[in-house]
């Protein structure tokens, strides 16, 4: 699948011809080695001696990947009076969290909402060679979900609405021929057709918020959808035994599961049972960051609704403490996280945060080999129970967030 194929925009250029060094220990290996750059590609890779202790250098892996980010510091990209400075803004504020793609993510809301939202993320692409660099498509969550409390979780419900091929088609278009990715439930009215309409356009097409039953998810997988929606959320919080809707994805070898890793959406636990069912290749990690992300702690409200966010980064709508209204982490934290809970290594946490989305949506899976795009992350981390502190993001051989030492 190659996707649909968005119109034409700015070329993203770099002026850089002479050589750029990194030093610095590969993710998957803990090699230290010393990365070439020469204008957008990774010229070389060799290895490294360094004079001091193997532990002072820190880490570089291909940029992360992100299928699943809403807005950032009060930015939702499902809002209506949402410019394209504000995408821009909202998407490039990533790059501080080793993010060189991701998906800008609308939620359920009126047709208005969202043709609003991805128009001024579109000009934003069209504008902002940057933003047009990191946006691997748009990701369309909702609104054709189920209507019911708990698997509908913070999505309105006044929006919630059958499955409308005609619809997203004027989406598509007003997009740019950019949206890549369709969460849907499968007992939507109408969503079989749909998702297979979608699939035979080239978009992506993903399971969440619903309570559908094994036949219904079966249906959906058989029409083509390939990913299940943060697997474990979107759900009532008591359901039977078995079978489940949980138990029906997790059981279904055809469907890949995204999962929010943040410590609040899931426990540990149930994140280590998920990746051991799933395996490494068959787990995206994404933040599912709200546009309440990188706010402080208190209550806040837009059209969407009343939502508070809390100390730590957990977000919950406002009034009752149980029902999230996505995360307040980001990409690097729900990686760290997934290492801290035992549920991965680093290199499989970030294959899982950049390698695994990418080949979902039928981008090159990218390595630290010659020839390679320039699109990397550099950081610390000292241990599975640490944080990871981003030090840097090269975007196409440039430096977009802090600075590096060269030679």
């Amino acid at each position: 699948m190659t996707g649909p194929v968005p119109a034409a925009t700015p070329e993203f250029k770099t002026a850089r011809t002479q050589p750029r060094f990194i030093d610095a220990r590969r993710y998957d290996t803990g090699e230290a080695v010393r990365l070439a750059i020469v204008a957008s590609r990774i010229a070389s890779v060799r290895p490294l001696w360094p004079s001091g202790p193997l532990d002072e250098l820190p880490f570089v892996a291909p940029g992360l990947f992100d299928l699943q980010v809403n807005g950032y510091g009060g930015v939702w990209f499902a809002d209506r009076n949402l410019t394209p400075l504000q995408a821009t803004t909202a998407i490039t504020a990533y790059l501080a969290h080793g993010v060189t793609r991701l998906c800008p993510t609308l939620i359920t809301s009126s047709f208005e909402m969202l043709r609003q939202g991805f128009e001024a993320i579109r000009q934003a692409c069209e504008s902002e060679p940057v933003v047009n660099h990191m946006v691997a498509g748009f990701h369309l969550e909702g609104p054709y979900l189920s209507a019911e409390d708990g698997p509908r979780g913070a999505h309105p419900r006044a929006h919630i609405r059958a499955a409308d091929w005609s619809e997203f088609c004027e989406l598509q278009k007003v997009s740019g021929n950019r949206i890549r990715l369709v969460t849907i439930a499968p007992e939507a009215l109408h969503a079989l057709e749909f998702i297979r309409r979608a699939i035979d356009s080239g978009v992506c097409i993903a399971i969440g918020h619903t309570a559908a039953t094994g036949d219904q998810i079966r249906a959906a997988v058989d029409a083509g959808a390939t990913l299940s929606t943060h697997l474990g959320n979107g759900t009532h919080p008591v359901l039977r035994r078995h079978p489940n809707s949980i138990w029906e994805q997790l059981g279904e070898p055809r469907l890949a599961a995204s999962l929010i890793v943040d410590g609040h959406h899931l426990p540990d636990s149930v994140v280590r049972s998920m990746v051991g069912a799933k395996t490494f290749a068959g787990i995206i990690l994404t933040c599912d960051a709200s546009g309440w992300a990188g706010c402080s702690p208190g209550t806040y409200e837009n059209e969407l609704g009343k939502v508070e966010v809390k100390p730590g980064g957990r977000i919950v709508v406002a009034g009752q403490d149980q029902i999230l209204a996505g995360s307040g982490w980001t990409t690097e934290m729900c990686v760290a996280q997934a290492v801290s809970c035992g549920s991965a290594g680093l290199r499989e946490a970030i294959d899982m945060a950049s390698r695994n989305p990418a080949r979902l949506l039928g981008f090159r899976e990218q390595r630290l080999t010659t020839g390679d795009p320039a699109d990397l992350w550099v950081f610390r981390h000292r241990d599975a129970g640490s944080p990871i502190e981003v030090l840097a993001t090269i975007l196409a051989g440039e430096t977009r967030f802090c600075s590096l030492t060269t030679t």
